[in-house]
C-alpha cells in the first residue's frame, strides 16, 4: 500500500501549491538526495532496533520493499515523474514503515515529495495502527523551499472485500490538522493482468495558503491503472489519473496560476523486493 503537496500530497494529477513567506534555498537535485537519505536512515534505524523487538518475543525478522508507483505523466502542462514507495521491517506485530512519495515536473525544475517513518502495531487480523512522523518539502531552483513537519495517526488495512484502506490524521508543526483517506484494489483479469483503481480524499481543518491548503474538503484524486505481471515482482503498466479540487483550494490553485482540475495519462512500473 503503499501519497499535491498541499493538501498534502495526492497519488496523482499532483499541483505544486503556491509559494509565500520565508524558507531556505534548495534545490530539486538537494530534495531528491535528502529523500535517499532518509530512505537510508529509515533502513539503519530499523536494523538497530531489531534486537528490542527480539525481546518483545518476535518471530524471525522479514522485510519488504515496494514501488506502487513509478511513472511518467502526460499532460499539457509539465508531463511529471512521480513515486509513491513504501518499505517495512520486523515481526508479525511490531513494524517499521517507510512511506516516500513525491513529483518531479521535467519541464520546469520542481520537486515536491513527502516522508513518513512510522512505528506499526497489529491491533486485529489485518490491520495495523499506525504512529510517527511525515515531512513535506517543496522546491524550485532559484526559489525559497517550503516545508513542514507533522504528527501521524493512522490505520492501514483490508477492508471487507480485499479492498486497501489507508485513513490517516496528520497534526503539523504549527497545529494544522488534515485528514486523508486512500483505497485501492487489485482486480484480477487473468493471472497477469491486473486493473488497480485508486481513490485518495483530503479534509483540511485550517486553511495552509503557503501550501495551497484551504479549509474543509480539498480534493478527490482518482486512478486506474492497467498492469502486466512479468514476474510476480515486476509489472508494467499504463493507465489514468484524475485530480479534482474544490472550494477554497480550488481558488487557491487558480490564484497560483494553476488549474482545479487536472486529467493525464499515466505509464509506468510497479515492483517489489
Amino acid at each position: 500500500m503503499g501519497l499535491p503537496l498541499s493538501h498534502p500530497l495526492s497519488h496523482g494529477g499532483r499541483h505544486v501549491p503556491c509559494r509565500g513567506g520565508a524558507g531556505m534555498r534548495l534545490p530539486p537535485h538537494a530534495f531528491l538526495a535528502s529523500t535517499a537519505g532518509a530512505w537510508l536512515l529509515a533502513l539503519v534505524c530499523t536494523f538497530w532496533s531489531a534486537p528490542a523487538f527480539a525481546q518483545m518475543g518476535e518471530p524471525p525478522f522479514n522485510h519488504f520493499m515496494q514501488f506502487e508507483e513509478l511513472e511518467y505523466g502526460f499532460n499539457d502542462r509539465d508531463n511529471p515523474l512521480s513515486w509513491d514507495s513504501t518499505a517495512w521491517f520486523g515481526g508479525d506485530w511490531n513494524r517499521v514503515w517507510l512511506k516516500v512519495e513525491g513529483e518531479a515536473a521535467t519541464v520546469d525544475p520542481e520537486v515536491e515529495g513527502e516522508a513518513q517513518l512510522l512505528y506499526s502495531r497489529l491491533i486485529a487480523p489485518f490491520w495495523e495502527f499506525q504512529v510517527g512522523v511525515r515531512g513535506d518539502l517543496v522546491a524550485a531552483e532559484g526559489q525559497s523551499t517550503e516545508g513542514r513537519g507533522h504528527l501521524v495517526f493512522g490505520v492501514e488495512g483490508l477492508a471487507p472485500y480485499w479492498f486497501e484502506v489507508e485513513p490517516a490524521v496528520f497534526i503539523s508543526h504549527r497545529g494544522d490538522v488534515s485528514f486523508r483517506l486512500r483505497a485501492t484494489y487489485d482486480l484480477y483479469i487473468t493471472q497477469r493482468l491486473i486493473a488497480h483503481p485508486s481513490f485518495e480524499t483530503n479534509i483540511a481543518v485550517q486553511t495552509v495558503p503557503e501550501f495551497g491548503v484551504g479549509a474543509g474538503f480539498n480534493d478527490i484524486d482518482l486512478g486506474l491503472r492497467l498492469g502486466y505481471q512479468i514476474a510476480r515482482e515486476f509489472a508494467p503498466y499504463i493507465g489514468v489519473s484524475w485530480n479534482q479540487a474544490f472550494a477554497e483550494t480550488a481558488d487557491l490553485r487558480r490564484a497560483a496560476g494553476r488549474t482545479a482540475s487536472d486529467l493525464q495519462g499515466v505509464a509506468g512500473l510497479r515492483f517489489w523486493f
